[in-house]
């Protein structure tokens, strides 16, 4: 860059003199030349860093980085994959994810594979030998979105992702934090503060529905024979209705989600777990031998059991934790010991008897 006009040096010389003699001011300078056809005169700007810009979120995008020597631009919205840092600062985020945070991304990928399978069970029926092409089908495609999704985020081509991290909830809602310095203009910093993971969930959900609309219809056509023309696609129609009401649940309370999630697993795995063995009638333990489809769907249960445990523990110490999950199988054995007490027909018959 071109020195600046001996009729500018003087006043070089005394912001020189007047950081030297206040070192704790964090000013730092930066010339901007302006060109237009004739030559401008050259502008000494000092940006004040521990100035720091209004809201939450609000920060100053560095422009042009030397070193020590950074130019910033006024307080706005940081870029995708940016946060601000304790002065106001947009800054790359180059971090890992937490276990925690894996865990949600967990969730929120299963959600729609277990949708999948609960609806290809309704609608095939229970001698269509379809069902299981069409269980392994949804689980190639979730797998396959997902690390689709992975590949695309930053950096892209991996299988790992940089994060922001979570501070605290209103890290989701930024757009509720937008400032009104006078209160009457309102500076407008929405942005994705805990990037990716908001914005990782609607990528993932476009790329299932994309290859169900692809692999799903094919194969049904050539193994769903034990099906009429109208139940064929039940399941595929069920999937337009439940990805739309998934994208809106993440919209609206992916922040509420993301620190409710464990609690939510365990209270409905304990739901339907108990749900599907009333239904089985399934009383006793050799009930669960009877059919290989029960100890599928118990063992199920049992892993999501599992998950919503670690999720709550996070595995913080494992000496302290990994004992907890011993009490994955205790619903079940709770409900197998106590279903003979609690049985409608011996209820009716007890009363009947006069007991």
């Amino acid at each position: 860059m071109a020195a600046a006009p001996s009729h500018f040096s003087g006043a070089l010389q005394t912001t020189q003199r007047v950081t030297s003699r206040h070192p704790q001011s964090q000013t730092r300078k930066c010339w901007l030349c302006l060109q237009a056809g004739a030559p401008r005169p050259w502008i000494l700007m000092a940006v004040d860093t521990e100035k720091a810009c209004f809201g939450l979120y609000c920060g100053k995008t560095v422009l042009y980085s030397n070193g020590s020597n950074e130019t910033f631009g006024e307080c706005g919205a940081c870029l995708r994959g940016q946060r601000t840092d304790s002065n106001s600062i947009c800054r790359q985020c180059i971090g890992s994810p937490e276990l925690y945070d894996w865990l949600y991304l967990g969730f929120m990928g299963m959600l729609p594979l277990i949708l999948h399978w609960f609806f290809i069970e309704w609608y095939s029926g229970k001698k269509s030998s379809s069902a299981l092409f069409q269980h392994i089908t949804a689980l190639f495609e979730c797998t396959v979105a997902a690390l689709i999704t992975l590949l695309v985020n930053e950096p892209v081509g991996y299988l790992h992702i940089h994060s922001c991290g979570v501070e605290k909830l209103s890290d989701w809602y930024t757009m509720l934090y937008n400032p009104s310095p006078d209160y009457v203009n309102t500076v407008h910093c929405t942005q994705e503060a805990v990037y990716p993971l908001y914005t990782i969930v609607f990528i993932y959900y476009a790329f299932s529905l994309m290859l169900m609309m692809l692999l799903r219809p094919l194969l049904i056509k050539k193994i769903a024979c034990g099906l009429g023309k109208s139940d064929r696609f039940k399941s595929i129609y069920a999937a337009l209705y439940f990805f739309p009401i998934l994208t809106v649940i993440q919209a609206v309370g992916g922040g509420l989600l993301y620190y409710a999630f464990p609690y939510i697993i365990l209270v409905l795995s304990l739901i339907t777990l108990a749900v599907y063995m009333s239904a089985s009638e399934i009383e006793t333990f050799k009930d669960l031998l009877v059919r290989k489809k029960r100890l599928v769907v118990l063992f199920s249960h049992w892993l999501v059991h599992a998950y919503g445990i670690i999720s709550i523990s996070r595995m913080d110490k494992l000496e302290r934790d990994l004992p907890l999950l011993a009490l994955v199988p205790g619903p079940t054995l709770f409900y197998l010991l106590t279903a003979k007490f609690t049985d409608p027909s011996r209820i009716r018959l007890e009363e009947g008897s006069g007991h």
